[in-house]
């Protein structure tokens, strides 16, 4: 192994080199674990003897910093962990013991063994520029395939050459695929105005507003988000497949209505098509995007299909706008890696992506159906035609989680949901978080908590909100 070590030479070869290596393990450049050079080796390096080295290896075995055995070589000991200060003003989060907050899919179910094929056939037949930096619309393998699933499976009219891939991190701020998409265009529309859904993700309005654009409300009922109530926006933010948080679909007449919008005033929409592939009442409703593809941005994300570590999402922009957004991607992180993006091509053109989906979206419906069922006529289930999570309101939401706190759930806010004070209270019970074997479990402790809301516990500091994305 190479090993930076700086010796000083004022205080002796053999106590220079000591403080190094002491230095080294407490401050973490080498970890509990790691095997030192052999004594000859280390020697030739830094040009000293081996005795010298040795010498240096004995004390730190005498002090407890190293461990050496026969035949094992000199490794850095296992050090007692430091006692955790909890933050400044209030004690440390414990993780919870159930974890039913919104915004993750069961990670457990990822398609590990189609997954790995698809990356050796990837590899297998990736041309040599493969490895080289990449384009900042994404690479061609995968927006064909992307532009021919989206088409069946969801509705979008596209071309390879109108769909831009995107990674999961722009300067540290966005944490999925669609957020980045957010931030691009946000970037582009410098200064803009966006209107956000109220109730609406708090994330996404902070990525808004970080990359200097203007946010506005605009009111979410029953059918969906209010065309009417639009103030003079350059853009409007919708999840019409599944509304997050309150699950409603957006009805066919709001559709017409926002498009018809879009165009008179040169607007965009923005669809983000949040849990638009788990549909459990009918036919996956079609993207918002097919009925105006000159006017609608059309956000998808493998964050929920396949899981939040891949990073990998993709944006459908109308023509004018593929300039600007890849001008901007460019700039912010260049381009998005590779070979995830070889191997998903590979995983949809196989049509293994379509088998893993449809897998998914059984085992979601049977949670959901648990989750109605268990929860029955007494604490009503809204917003569950699709989607990973459910709403349920509650009287006094402030009394109920600090109920779930104490009883080790963690669960959504409805109230952070809200631009600013609102007229409903909830939970946002995200049913597809947990590992497979732990839901029932789970979802005998929200009935618990329900049940017991009235009588707060003392709060353990459990992780509520906001929701992961």
């Amino acid at each position: 192994m190479d090993l930076h070590l700086e010796a000083g030479s004022v205080e002796g070869r053999r106590v220079g080199l000591e403080r190094a290596l002491r230095d080294a393990v407490r401050e973490g450049r080498l970890a509990p674990g790691a095997r030192l050079p052999a004594t000859r080796r280390l020697a030739e390096e830094l040009g000293v003897s081996r005795g010298t080295v040795k010498a240096a290896y004995d004390q730190l075995i005498a002090e407890g910093y190293l461990t050496a055995r026969q035949g094992s070589g000199t490794v850095v000991a296992p050090l007692p962990a430091a006692e955790a200060e909890p933050p400044e003003g209030g004690t440390r989060a414990r993780a919870p013991l159930f974890d039913l907050r919104p915004g993750s899919p069961d990670v457990g179910a990822f398609p590990a063994a189609a997954w790995l094929k698809a990356v050796r056939r990837a590899v297998a037949t990736a041309p040599v520029s493969a490895y080289d930096y990449g384009d900042p619309l994404g690479r061609m393998e995968l927006r064909t395939a992307l532009a021919e699933y989206l088409g069946r499976a969801r509705g979008v009219v596209a071309s390879p050459e109108r769909i831009v891939v995107t990674s999961g991190a722009v300067q540290g701020l966005a944490t999925s695929g669609a957020v980045q998409g957010l931030a691009l265009l946000t970037r582009v529309l410098e200064g803009g105005v966006f209107a956000m859904e109220d109730p609406g993700l708090p994330f996404h309005r902070d990525v808004v507003r970080r990359g200097g654009g203007r946010v506005v409300p605009v009111r979410v009922d029953g059918l969906g988000v209010c065309p009417e109530d639009l103030e003079a926006a350059d853009a409007v933010v919708v999840t019409p497949a599944h509304q997050y948080p309150t699950g409603v679909t957006l009805h066919p007449s709001r559709r017409r209505a926002l498009t018809d919008w879009a165009r008179a005033r040169g607007a965009l929409v923005v669809e983000d098509d949040y849990d638009g592939e788990f549909r459990y009442d009918r036919q996956p409703v079609g993207a918002l995007q097919g009925m105006a593809p000159g006017q609608v941005v059309y956000l998808g994300t493998a964050s929920k299909t396949l899981g939040p570590a891949l990073r990998l999402g993709w944006m459908v922009l109308p023509p004018q706008l593929v300039g600007p957004v890849a001008d901007a991607k460019l700039h912010s992180d260049h381009s998005t890696e590779t070979l995830g993006q070889l191997a998903l091509a590979e995983l949809i053109g196989s049509h293994a992506y379509d088998r893993h989906v449809r897998a998914c979206r059984i085992g979601y419906r049977r949670r959901r159906d648990r989750l109605v069922e268990r929860l029955g006529a007494r604490w009503p289930v809204q917003g569950i035609a699709a989607g990973l999570h459910a709403l349920v309101e509650v009287g006094d939401e402030a009394a109920v989680l600090a109920r779930a706190a104490a009883e080790g759930l963690a669960v959504g806010s409805l109230r952070e949901h809200w631009h600013a004070a609102g007229p409903r209270e909830g939970l946002v019970v995200g049913y597809g978080t947990p590992r497979e074997g732990a839901y029932p479990q789970a979802l005998e402790t929200l009935v618990r908590v329900l049940e017991l809301g009235h009588r707060p516990g003392p709060s353990l500091g459990l992780p509520i909100g906001p929701p992961r994305f």
